[in-house]
C-alpha cells in the first residue's frame, strides 16, 4: 500500500498538476520573496542551516585526512545534489508563512507529519542514489587519468590537477559529467518537494510535473540552475560559512518558484 501511495498519491489516481510558463522576472521575484521569508526571522533560519557549513567542513576534513583527496571536489559539489531534500524544512516554513501560520523554527520539522512522507522519502532516496553514482563516476574519471596513486598533500593534488595535461583533461570531463548530473537533478526536483508538501500527488506525479516544468520553461529553469550554482559557490566563501545564509534564501525562493511554475488546483494543465 505504501508503494502504491508513492506511485499514485493520496487519492489513488495519477494526477498531473498544471504548469505555467514563466519568465526571468519571475525568477527575480522568487528570489526577492525568498529573501523576504529569510528576513522575517533570520536567526531561526541561520540556526537551522548551520548544518550546511558544518557538513561541508566535515566533508573536506574527512576526505583530506583519509587519502580521499581525489573525492574532495566531487563530495563538495555532489553535496549540492542533495540540496532539494535538505531544504525541505525551509519549504515548510514558507508554506506556513504563506498561510499566515506560526513560522517558528520548530515547524521546519513538521514535515515528518506530512501525508506525503513516503513519497518524500522515495524521492530523497533517488537523490542519494544520484549522489553515490556521481562519486563512483568521479572516482572512475580520476583513476582513468592518474591511476590508483593518491597525492600525499592537498597542495600536490591541486598542482597535479592544474598544471598537468592529465589534470586538465580530468577537470574537463569531470565538470562535463557533473553538469549532466546537476541537470538531471534540477529537472527532476525543481518543484518536486514543494509540490509534495503542498499536495500529496505521489512521487511519480511530482517528478513528472518537475520535468514538464523544465521542458515548458527551459531557459528560466536553466538560469535558475545557474543562479543556484553561483550562489552556492559564493556561499562556500569563507570556509562554507556563507551557506548558512545562501541555503535558506534559496530554499525559501524555491518554494516561491514552485508557486509560479505550478498552477492552483482546478486550473487547466499545459
Amino acid at each position: 500500500m505504501t508503494a502504491f501511495h508513492v506511485m499514485a498519491g493520496a487519492n489513488h489516481t495519477f494526477t498531473r498538476p498544471a504548469i505555467r510558463k514563466i519568465g526571468i522576472a519571475d525568477l527575480i521575484d522568487a528570489l526577492k520573496l525568498g529573501l523576504d521569508d529569510f528576513s522575517e526571522k533570520p536567526s531561526h533560519y541561520v540556526f537551522l542551516c548551520l548544518m550546511y557549513p558544518i557538513a561541508g567542513i566535515a566533508l573536506a576534513i574527512w576526505s583530506s585526512g583519509d587519502n580521499l583527496l581525489p573525492l574532495l571536489f566531487p563530495l563538495m559539489s555532489g553535496f549540492a545534489l542533495l540540496g532539494p531534500l535538505a531544504a525541505i524544512g525551509l519549504y515548510e516554513i514558507s508554506r506556513r508563512r504563506e498561510k499566515g501560520l506560526d513560522t517558528s523554527w520548530r515547524h521546519a520539522f513538521d514535515v515528518r507529519f506530512s501525508p506525503a512522507l513516503p513519497s518524500i522519502i522515495a524521492v530523497g532516496l533517488m537523490l542519494f542514489g544520484f549522489f553515490i553514482v556521481w562519486l563512483v563516476v568521479a572516482q572512475t574519471i580520476y583513476t582513468a587519468y592518474f591511476g590508483d596513486s593518491v597525492p600525499a598533500t592537498l597542495s600536490s593534488f591541486i598542482s597535479n590537477v592544474l598544471t598537468t595535461p592529465q589534470g586538465m583533461s580530468m577537470m574537463f570531463w569531470g565538470n562535463l559529467v557533473g553538469f549532466v548530473f546537476a541537470l538531471v537533478v534540477l529537472a527532476t526536483t525543481v518543484v518536486t518537494f514543494p509540490l509534495l508538501l503542498d499536495r500529496d500527488v505521489g512521487a511519480v506525479a511530482a517528478i513528472d510535473a518537475s520535468i514538464r516544468a523544465t521542458l515548458i520553461n527551459p531557459v528560466p529553469v536553466a538560469i535558475w540552475g545557474l543562479i543556484v550554482a553561483g550562489l552556492l559557490v559564493v556561499g562556500t566563501i569563507p570556509i562554507f560559512a556563507g551557506l548558512a545564509v545562501v541555503m535558506p534564501i534559496l530554499g525559501h525562493a524555491t518554494w516561491h518558484l514552485y508557486r509560479k511554475l505550478v498552477t492552483p488546483v482546478g486550473v487547466g494543465a499545459i
